[in-house]
Formats: C-alpha cells, sequence, structure tokens
C-alpha cells in the first residue's frame, strides 16, 4: 500500500511542469501542489513536537535526579541510560523490534493475561508513532542528561548549602536555583535536538521506514525516498533536493525563534557584580 501511494505521487509529481534547475522558483511552486508535501510537514511537526518535548523534559528529570544520588549510583545510572546514544543504530533498533514485534517480548508477556499477540510497532498509527517518539527520545534524553548533569555540577555548591540552611526543599531548590541557571543548557540541547530531529531520519527508516500506510514518513525521510530510494524507479532528484533546501530554510528559522524564545541577548550581557 504504501509503495502504491508514493508510484501515485511520482506519476502526480511527473506531470507537474518542472523545469529548470533547483534556483528556479517553479520547483518550489510544484513541491507546495503535491499533496504529500503537506503530509510530510504534518508528520515532522508531531515527531519534532513530541519527540523535542521528550528529550529536554526526560533529560533535566535524569539529571535532576541523578545529581541527588550518591556518586557510584548516579554513575551507574546514567552509563545504563546513556547505551541508547552509543549503540549502534540497527543494533539498537534490533532490541526494540524484538520488544515491540508480534513474537516479541511485550506480546509474549502479555500473552499470559490472555491478550492476543500483534506487532506494536506497526499496529496502528498511534502504536506506530508512540515506537517512534520512544526510540528517537530515549536517543536525546541520554545527550540531555549528559549535558544538563554537567551544567548542574557547575552550580556553586555553597549557593545549594546556603539554601539548606535557609530550610528550602528539594524542589525549592531546583526550581529557584538550579533551573534558572540552566538557561543556556537547554537553549544548546533545544536548537541542537531541533536540527536533529528535522534532518535525521534513520531510526525512523530502520523501524517503521514511514509505514504503517506512510502516517510516519517526515519530510527528511522522504526526501530520501523521492532522490535515492524510491523502488518504484521514479527517482526524482530536484524534488527531493527541494524538500531537503526547505528543512534548512525551516531549521535557520526554527534557530531565530528559540534565540528570540530564551532571550539570547540578556544571555550574552556581563553580570551585574561584573558591570
Amino acid at each position: 500500500m504504501k509503495q502504491e501511494f508514493r508510484n501515485r505521487i511520482g506519476r502526480l509529481s511527473a506531470k507537474l511542469p518542472i523545469r529548470g534547475g533547483l534556483g528556479q522558483p517553479q520547483i518550489l511552486i510544484c513541491c507546495f501542489r503535491l499533496i504529500s508535501t503537506w503530509q510530510y510537514a504534518k508528520n515532522t511537526g508531531i515527531y519534532v513536537t513530541f519527540t523535542l518535548a521528550f528529550n529536554v523534559v526526560f533529560g533535566l528529570f535524569l539529571a535532576i535526579t541523578t545529581f541527588y544520588l550518591p556518586a557510584a549510583q548516579a554513575t551507574t545510572f546514567r552509563a545504563i541510560w546513556f547505551l541508547p546514544r552509543i549503540l549502534p543504530p540497527v543494533l539498537y533498533i534490533v532490541m526494540w523490534r524484538w520488544f515491540t514485534w508480534d513474537t516479541g517480548f511485550i506480546s509474549t508477556v502479555l500473552s499470559g493475561f490472555g491478550v492476543s499477540s500483534k506487532n506494536w510497532m506497526l499496529d496502528t498509527e498511534y502504536h506506530a508513532w508512540v515506537t517512534v517518539i520512544l526510540i528517537n527520545g530515549f536517543v536525546g534524553a541520554s545527550m540531555g542528561m549528559i549535558v544538563f548533569s554537567s551544567a548542574i555540577r557547575a552550580i556553586p555548591a555553597s549557593m545549594l548549602y546556603a539554601s539548606e540552611v535557609d530550610g528550602a526543599s528539594r524542589w525549592q531548590q531546583v526550581w529557584y536555583i538550579i533551573l534558572p541557571q540552566l538557561r543556556w543548557p537547554i537553549l544548546f540541547i533545544t536548537s541542537y535536538q531541533t536540527m536533529s530531529l528535522l534532518t535525521s531520519f534513520e531510526y525512523i527508516y530502520l523501524s517503521t521506514d514511514g509505514g504503517p500506510g506512510g502516517s510516519t514518513e517526515v519530510w527528511a525521510l522522504a526526501a530520501f525516498h523521492t532522490a535515492l530510494n524510491n523502488y518504484g524507479g521514479n527517482l526524482q532528484y530536484g524534488l527531493g533536493a527541494t524538500y531537503a533546501l526547505l528543512l534548512v530554510v525551516i531549521g535557520v528559522l526554527a534557530s531565530l525563534f528559540y534565540l528570540r524564545l530564551f532571550n539570547f541577548k540578556n544571555l550574552l550581557t556581563k553580570p551585574r557584580i561584573e558591570g
């Protein structure tokens, strides 16, 4: 079904009056005439928004919780959570397939409770999105955990000791001391992960390949399929390159938005004590 959908899109785009090179506006106009372009944009928005939120929030949670653990336990905990980042993508996806497929761990456990076996990765669009977000989320959260942990360690211990003397709780330390001093790391992780999620597709390609029915086909994966990996034989290098070029533009606009959101100029001002 998915290949038939791609072939139809290829035949439709072949009828569009695309002339000249990538520098001419016709190819951009024709790109946005395709219904699939807007579907890819929608899928990309869902993918980037939910995965980015998971990366930042869960990375912060891991960094803060391990900060208050004893050193040996914190090191072990961080090493375990860093495994998704250092594992080869193929091996990482094989583990997820073993976990979610109809003969995998989830189906084996639930079969004891009378639940029929099914492919939890590709059974429905909802399951596919949850799996894709978790697969990429754990990879991004592990990096966020390392960056946030380093930033928290750089906070002067005297500030935390003084807050404890004043009777501050752990939650008050996190809210009034730790989080305000993590604006730079949060800006970096948010910007970096947004750029990474916009342009990377290897985990989706290896897990769902855009399925079921193209429901998880993000813009970067569509550019790859369109230009380099169309089994229908209708490779369209110009259209695929246009998708990739638009991702660059979106990435630049997202970066400018983050600089405005985090008030970049104030982050660069000297502390008042040095003024």
